[in-house]
């Protein structure tokens, strides 16, 4: 049985140690927050999208984190190319399958980039994730219409199908290969309450990829730090402002001890 509380304070000790460079394709919305999330926890942000430049970007980053949020044609060809030549150079790919069975647009870009380079994680709410397969069902917006339970045979069904992690992130966390199934428990009701956090854990999870070659782990316990992160915000915040805030204090002062004793990992018999 995988020590998954040991694996977390091994992931967080080598982010720290290698501060690995984590190459993002993300949305206008989440860039500052995410790149401030990484260097907070003790990786090396770039976000860079310009079709250009993003193959070279890739070469000499530790991983690639996708996020669809605010797509447009140019941004869909660079992603495309940064996922070819991480493909090819065998690089680990986080996809954040942003508002996935909302548009067309969105839904079938998720669907190319799985085809043209297997995801080593594809890190989404329930109804996101549900619309990667060919049952797709609507979200609302961004946000999910159905619940992390709802979701947890379709996932290992499409985990499975796709020979890909999902890590499916709500109330409790699931992550699943299609093989094992674990519960992510850390977390809190505030993170919510903040934009962003749900492609911040996508981020996290890309610089645990970065040191951990086993997708299921590093994706287990990256969603397990940032939740521990989560927790440890909402002691000192009142109201969503001052949590935001809190919540990258947690992740530059949580060290891989206090993170080994707060992990809540379980998995399914």
């Amino acid at each position: 049985m995988t020590d998954f509380a040991q694996n977390a304070a091994r992931n967080l000790a080598r982010v720290r140690e290698k501060k690995p460079l984590v190459h993002n394709i993300t949305n206008y919305v989440v860039m500052n927050t995410t790149a401030n999330a990484l260097l907070a926890m003790g990786a090396s942000p770039v976000m860079a999208h310009a079709a250009g430049e993003v193959e070279e970007m890739v070469a000499i980053a530790g991983a690639l984190v996708l996020n669809i949020g605010t797509l447009d044609e140019h941004w869909v060809a660079a992603m495309i190319r940064a996922a070819g030549k991480a493909g090819s150079l065998k690089k680990p790919i986080v996809l954040d399958p942003v508002g996935a069975g909302a548009t067309t647009l969105r839904t079938e870009t998720a669907r190319r980039l799985i085809a043209e380079a297997t995801p080593s994680v594809i890190r989404g709410n329930a109804s996101e994730v549900l619309a990667l397969g060919k049952g797709a069902a609507g979200t609302k917006g961004v946000d999910a219409v159905h619940s992390v339970s709802d979701a947890k045979d379709a996932a290992r069904a499409i985990a499975g199908y796709l020979g890909t992690v999902l890590a499916i992130t709500g109330p409790e966390d699931l992550v699943t290969d299609g093989e094992r199934t674990i519960w992510v428990e850390n977390g809190h009701p505030m993170m919510g309450m903040v934009t962003g956090t749900g492609c911040t854990a996508t981020a996290l999870v890309g610089a645990f990829l970065a040191v951990d070659d086993d997708p299921l782990s590093a994706a287990a316990t990256a969603l397990a730090f940032y939740g521990l992160a989560g927790e440890a915000a909402s002691v000192s915040a009142a109201a969503p402002g001052s949590y935001a805030v809190s919540l990258i204090d947690a992740l530059f002062t949580i060290d891989p001890e206090r993170l080994r004793a707060g992990v809540r990992i379980r998995e399914d018999r």
